[in-house]
């Protein structure tokens, strides 16, 4: 019989351990500088009232009291917000799945398809795609063009003006931004064993049958991810509404990201803006944890068995 030697628990202050700090310090001080310490802060300031000029003064609940009950914008963002959220993040999905369904099959040139699909996400974020989507939906735009060339509607009117439309201009940008999600997309089909395929075909399944009971169930850790990620970049969207409406006409695209950046560096409330930032965290932070609590009970994780 062998014995297994248990080998002595190495102390922190040994040189391989050292070794390993010294490496790692370069990530330790950013976390620590410009991560970890602005957290904090920022939560003591949500207590205060700062104008970034003077000192901060303890203020107690007073901003989120405010922020409840006596600010009609702030519940404007967050209605825009959600409203964003809950229309741009399935569609982006839905649109991203059919894409890398497409891409799945066997297409010519398809490395240039997946590329040129892939470049809107690239460059989505940008500054200045956002200026070439105002232009885009402007009243002397291409898309008014557009209309009038292909349907003979005479449209003269600025999308992003329009209370009715400015927010569905922001969700179509955010929809053509699906680069991203059709890629995991695609990776989660390239892993769909083809043998399933065939036996379902052998069984006389349908394209439609195979789709519902073969793609979709492999695909929901994919699904899964793509949701929760989208979810928490739709509450964070802030340059789209910055640059291509500003807000919105009546702050129909006054997102909450963007007026918390107004309160903070336009006017200088920067203990109210504070107080925004950690609601729109435990936002995310209790969204997301219903989603996975959810995801016991649809998605499938063939490791496990379900």
């Amino acid at each position: 019989m062998y014995k297994l030697k248990v080998l002595p628990k190495k102390r922190w202050w040994s040189s391989d351990n050292i070794s390993g700090y010294v490496f790692i310090s370069p990530w330790l001080f950013g976390f620590l500088v410009f991560s970890l310490l602005p957290i904090l802060a920022s939560l003591y300031l949500a207590f205060t009232k700062y104008d970034i000029l003077s000192e901060p003064e303890w203020v107690g609940f007073d901003n989120f009291t405010e922020m409840f009950t006596a600010d009609p914008r702030y519940w404007k963002s967050v209605q825009a917000t959600l409203i964003f959220v809950f229309v741009a993040v399935p569609l982006r999905l839905c649109f991203a799945l059919v894409i890398a369904m497409l891409l799945n099959t066997k297409l010519k040139l398809l490395g240039f398809f997946r590329a040129a699909y892939y470049l809107p996400t690239l460059i989505g974020g940008s500054v200045a795609v956002a200026v070439m989507w105002r232009q885009l939906f402007g009243a002397a735009g291409a898309f008014n063009s557009f209309l009038t060339a292909v349907f003979g509607i005479v449209a003269k009117i600025s999308w992003i003006t329009q209370p009715s439309t400015a927010l569905l201009t922001l969700v179509l940008l955010s929809v053509w931004q699906f680069g991203s999600s059709m890629l995991i997309f695609l990776a989660g089909l390239k892993q769909v064993p083809a043998e399933l395929y065939e036996a379902a075909t052998v069984d006389g399944a349908g394209g439609w049958q195979k789709f519902k009971r073969i793609t979709l169930p492999l695909l929901t850790p994919v699904i899964f991810f793509n949701l929760v990620m989208g979810v928490i970049n739709g509450f964070k969207v802030f340059t789209e509404g910055m640059i291509v409406t500003g807000g919105g006409p009546l702050d129909t695209t006054l997102f909450y990201a963007l007026y918390l950046y107004e309160k903070s560096f336009r006017y200088y409330e920067m203990g109210y803006g504070s107080a925004m930032a950690w609601v729109l965290l435990l936002t995310i932070g209790f969204l997301t944890a219903i989603l996975f609590a959810s995801s016991k009970k649809w998605v499938y994780y063939e490791s496990k068995g379900d």
